[in-house]
């Protein structure tokens, strides 16, 4: 294949955040393709490479509406003007040719919320002027007549798509988040001992790890109800402007001493490395990594209906899948979960089933999937 532009669309760039880390390991697997690698971006706080063009596109905003609204139209005169080969975005911006739906669909993500509010205010959650907005630029995304492949990291979001777009199911290709199952990989015991001295947690404690920043649509509030009937302890890893009331939540049930508040963590695998399952009932994602990372190191992993991740879970096999807000389901699979993770079966399983999900296999989908546009 000839060499080709191809222009990769994403507002705000954090190496921290799961769409950029897919963004990365694309960038990183295309690299030795016949291929003109340019970022669109707002801005962008990860490594560069001298192959990659970063194209900075920071028009002046007023609000959260002027700010999705002018990005996307500087994003689209940029990208017209330079008539790249194929533009692909991550961002929901009509007229791109490859979308990435790794937010899912927002009209879900709000159903979900509304469930943790007083029916007036799930309402009002409706209503408001920026989701309309959102959900105006989904449906004129998917409308559009440049859209030739929509890429979803989950089964799930593909079928929400198709049901509520009617996008074509030919043109939407799943291809799951890359993990690299070389640098995450189950502790040493002696490893794990020496964190757990760290983290003041008991050598022969059961303990779980709850991963992500924005606790509310991750689930924190119902893993730590469904801590409390228990004797596990959690790690917290990510952050949140309302931590103090998840603290507060975790006093009322008499379990803060089994928590531990560890904030956003630039290396996350000695977390994992130190814990025996990972808990995400989070309310609605397509595909977190964190679930890979945490099956990489052996982790069963507990959760939601609503996470794309759930197509990885068997369940009692290699971890458990339940409704969000189901705090006793929840609490019966912690319980269910082997007492260490480290040579479990359970364990075994998680690790096994993520070995597939490589970057190389990453890259050749990404790969046969811009061949096939291109023709």
């Amino acid at each position: 294949m000839t060499s080709f532009r191809l222009a990769i669309v994403r507002q705000k760039y954090r190496p921290d955040g799961g769409a950029e880390r897919f963004v990365a390991r694309a960038l990183e697997a295309l690299e030795n393709q016949n291929l003109d690698l340019n970022v669109i971006t707002r801005e962008w706080q990860g490594e560069t490479r001298p192959e990659w063009h970063i194209h900075l596109c920071n028009p002046r905003k007023w609000g959260r509406i002027s700010r999705e609204r002018g990005f996307a139209e500087a994003a689209r005169a940029l990208w017209q003007q330079e008539k790249f080969d194929l533009v692909q975005s991550h961002e929901r911006i009509a007229g791109c040719d490859i979308y990435r739906a790794g937010d899912g669909v927002h009209h879900r993500w709000l159903q979900q919320r509304a469930r943790l509010l007083p029916a007036w205010r799930g309402k009002l959650l409706f209503a408001d002027r920026y989701h309309r907005y959102v959900m105006a630029a989904e449906r004129a995304m998917y409308a559009a007549p440049e859209l030739k492949a929509v890429i979803c990291n989950a089964e799930m979001i593909k079928q929400e798509i198709v049901a509520d777009f009617g996008v074509p199911p030919e043109k939407i290709t799943v291809i799951y988040n890359a993990i690299d199952s070389q640098r995450f990989v189950p502790a040493e015991e002696a490893a794990r001992l020496a964190l757990r001295q760290k983290l003041a947690i008991p050598a022969t404690a059961h303990c779980l790890i709850f991963v992500g920043s924005g606790f509310e649509r991750k689930g924190l509030a119902a893993a730590i109800e469904a801590l409390a009937g228990t004797d596990s302890y959690l790690l917290v890893v990510g952050k949140d402007k309302d931590e103090k009331r998840y603290q507060a939540l975790a006093q009322s049930l008499g379990c803060l001493h089994r928590l531990r508040f560890l904030g956003v963590q630039q290396q996350t695998l000695p977390f994992y490395q130190a814990a025996d399952a990972l808990l995400l009932p989070t309310l609605y994602d397509p595909f977190p990594n964190v679930i890979l990372e945490a099956m990489a190191c052996g982790l069963p992993v507990i959760t939601s209906t609503t996470c794309g991740g759930a197509e990885f879970i068997r369940q009692g096999e290699n971890g458990f899948v339940c409704d969000a807000l189901d705090v006793p389901a929840l609490r019966t699979a912690i319980r269910a979960l082997p007492a260490s993770a480290l040579g479990s079966e359970m364990g075994a399983a998680a690790r096994q089933q993520i070995l597939p999900a490589t970057p190389a296999a990453l890259s050749s989908q990404l790969i046969s999937l811009y061949t096939r546009l291109l023709d």
